[in-house]
């Protein structure tokens, strides 16, 4: 693996709590998450799993709450199993989550670590910007309550 990290943020014109149930609602990621089902307690130590389809190939993906702080931010490490690697920690990437309210604003700041290269950053900030992109159309339509 990499040692690359990425870090890009998108502003929600909604209240942290709304961004935060849209990140950690099963029901409301699968809308805009690819369909992905996201299984987790959101509890520090617990096992998180992605599973679905994508292009006609069922998958399952996994990794650990490995630190969290509910309402504001949340970090987990993750394994594809559609990135063509072995299931062994140094093939591990950790995603982190950061919330950040100001007079009702939200800006949400995603970090990656363990990056393999500079076209895989570029991929995954533009992903990121995609994924969160939905979500906040989702968040500021009133979607989320």
């Amino acid at each position: 693996m990499g040692n690359l990290n990425s870090k890009t943020s998108i502003t929600i014109n909604a209240p942290a709590d709304q961004v935060w149930k849209a990140l950690t609602d099963a029901e409301i990621v699968k809308q805009y998450f690819f369909g992905t089902n996201v299984k987790t307690d959101w509890k520090k130590g617990s096992p998180i799993t992605w599973s679905g389809e994508w292009e006609g190939k069922t998958y399952e993906d996994h990794g650990t709450i490995l630190d969290i702080i509910p309402g504001k931010y949340v970090k987990y490490s993750y394994w594809s199993s559609m990135g063509g690697t072995e299931d062994k920690p140094e093939n591990y990437q950790n995603v982190s989550y950061d919330l950040t309210e100001k007079d009702g604003v939200t800006t949400l700041e995603i970090g990656q670590e363990k990056i393999k290269d500079e076209a895989a950053k570029e991929h995954s900030e533009q992903n990121w910007q995609y994924i969160f992109g939905k979500m906040k159309e989702m968040v500021e339509s009133g979607k989320v309550k």
